[in-house]
């Protein structure tokens, strides 16, 4: 009795964390470039029930009943890296990716500085001249003259890219983009505003960048809903198993072996 209220405690649990992670994805669902997450769940291992019931030659022997499922935790948060829409805009510093890759972008805090990626490319550029993103972190290509990586500054000037990611500023090439790529997308994580984390970038092969175009959250609000009301109703379903148990308990206490 004690293991089944147990094993619906755990169903409430991950239903709780899966809701969490739904209700993430639709009110990101028109956020630039945000990738939808899933909840991966699994079970904890099963208890093998035997009893020694069967009685053979005089003996009892073990007899195997089956097993009893300890309930489910939480395996890992996937993220869908598929390509969103790509939508048309009229700004000239707002950038989509098309195919595997990020933008990379600085954050300095004025003591440490650190690379992030995203797939969101609303740029602007600030009043130093830098374009940066939405938390003014500044984003980094290749300058042509010194072919070091770093902040993008145009000034002033009137931007133009083309598909390769190359940055025309006044007619002049000056810069290109620094998209990065993994070989392992399980080590990217995310750490909020729109960014990623992650170690060992290598150089984004086969993608194409847009200017003028920005692309849309993956996110699936159809597919989204339904998960929600799966879930809101296998939590319902453990609700009322919980509550099944505690008036068996309380009968158990209260009533079983009462003197009548």
């Amino acid at each position: 009795m004690i293991r089944a209220l147990y094993t619906a405690v755990t169903g409430m649990i991950t239903g709780e964390a899966k809701q969490s992670t739904v209700t993430n994805n639709i009110a990101n669902a028109n956020t630039t470039g945000f990738k939808s997450d899933d909840l991966a769940l699994k079970s904890f291992k099963d208890v093998l029930i035997q009893n020694y019931d069967n009685v053979v030659n005089g003996k009892n022997t073990k007899n195997t009943i089956g097993s009893l499922s300890q309930g489910s935790k939480i395996d890992d948060v996937n993220t869908d890296f598929s390509q969103g829409v790509l939508s048309t805009t009229d700004k000239a510093t707002d950038f989509a990716l098309s195919g595997k890759g990020f933008f990379t972008v600085r954050r300095d805090n004025g003591i440490t500085t650190k690379d992030y990626y995203t797939r969101s490319g609303n740029f602007q550029v600030d009043g130093t001249g830098y374009l940066v993103n939405d938390s003014g972190d500044k984003v980094l290509g290749k300058d042509n003259t010194t072919n070091a990586i770093g902040p993008i500054n145009v000034s002033d000037g009137k931007l133009q890219v083309d598909n390769s990611g190359n940055i025309s500023v006044n007619g002049v090439n000056r810069y290109k983009f620094d998209i990065s790529d993994f070989k392992d997308y399980k080590t990217i994580t995310k750490v909020g505003d729109n960014l990623y984390d992650a170690a060992n970038p290598v150089q984004a092969q086969n993608v194409s960048v847009n200017q003028n175009s920005l692309e849309k959250s993956n996110v699936n609000v159809t597919t989204e809903m339904v998960n929600m009301m799966s879930i809101t109703r296998n939590y319902e379903s453990n609700q009322k198993v919980i509550q099944a148990i505690d008036e068996t308990l309380g009968k158990a206490v209260n009533e079983v072996g009462v003197v009548r």
